[in-house]
């Protein structure tokens, strides 16, 4: 292997995270090749209009917003592929990634891989998404502001959207499959004390109803078998997200739903493989976060690529 077959930096995932990353090591003359993926853009692809990055006062569509920040690291020199990696090697240096277009070889590595809301998988849900179905809360409730919308899932996390959401809807309803939430005491306790919020117990979604945008949504009793009908004009799946880790099993250090535990900084457990955005942040999945921690991550490389080239010298 020739020293030019090797990149200094390879970032894998073309997100928030991956594009910033991709920004700062491309204007640090890192010459960064971002695999990006066939999806590229992230979840950002699936939102309409993003009003909470900061810079755009008038709000920006999510793909237009993805799109230049492509540019801008396309601008600065990073090369971008939208293909897939499928398989990585990290037992050694030069680490070696393949994708479903070859080979690739780096002495660093961001992991940007972001993680997936998990969705109820209606033909409809996925065609209305953007249109009133939603994974993000924090993103998109303030789009229905004096409308009613439900929350599907019984979790904190659940919980935590649909208290959320009464900031702006007139009536938030709560549908769970059980008849008792999964919620920790105090958020079920905060759930049930306001006024705003109702459930709809032993219950599934099993159809979303609307042709432009959400109008309802069908409810079937899992107990009786019973359906009926729920106007709505906002639906908020909240049943979990999925990193996008299984690539880095057996190689990278994760915590038991599959999130990237960082061990220094943005550095994992192993040195010179760095993560960045929702694969490493169970917590906030905003995309400024994302944003932010792909910054975070392209300085580490830098600083550590440098390190070891000074090491290298002596």
């Amino acid at each position: 292997m020739m020293s030019e077959d090797v990149r200094e930096l390879i970032i894998i995932g073309g997100g928030p995270a991956g594009y910033t990353a991709a920004i700062y090591a491309a204007r640090a003359e890192l010459k960064p090749l971002v695999i990006a993926g066939y999806e590229a853009g992230g979840q950002l692809m699936l939102t309409n209009e993003v009003e909470n990055f900061p810079g755009f006062p008038t709000g920006i569509m999510g793909p237009e917003l993805m799109e230049r920040m492509r540019r801008q690291a396309e601008r600065f020199g990073a090369e971008i592929q939208n293909f897939n990696a499928t398989k990585v090697d990290f037992s050694k240096r030069p680490f070696k990634i393949e994708t479903d277009w070859g080979e690739y070889y780096a002495k660093a590595v961001i992991i940007a891989t972001g993680a997936s809301a998990k969705w109820l998988g209606l033909e409809n849900e996925q065609r209305l998404i953007g249109r009133g179905v939603s994974s993000c809360a924090t993103c998109d409730g303030a789009f229905f502001k004096d409308k009613k919308v439900a929350v599907v899932g019984g979790g904190d996390s659940a919980m935590e959207d649909a208290l959320f959401l009464t900031r702006y809807a007139s009536s938030v309803t709560v549908i769970h499959r059980r008849d008792q939430l999964r919620a920790s005491k105090i958020m079920q306790q905060r759930a049930f004390a306001n006024d705003k919020i109702n459930f709809i117990w032993n219950s599934v979604v099993v159809d979303v109803l609307g042709k432009d945008k959400v109008e309802g949504i069908k409810i079937k009793n899992v107990k009786t078998g019973e359906e009926s009908i729920l106007e709505i004009d906002g639906l908020f799946i909240a049943i979990g997200h999925k990193p996008n880790t299984e690539l880095f099993k057996g190689w990278i250090e994760m915590n038991e739903i599959g999130y990237i535990i960082p061990k220094k900084y943005t550095m994992t457990n192993v040195e010179g493989v760095f993560a960045a955005g929702d694969v490493a942040d169970p917590r906030y999945r905003q995309a400024i976060t994302a944003a932010g921690m792909g910054a975070q991550a392209a300085i580490d490389a830098e600083r550590w690529l440098a390190e070891q080239e000074h090491n290298e010298k002596q």
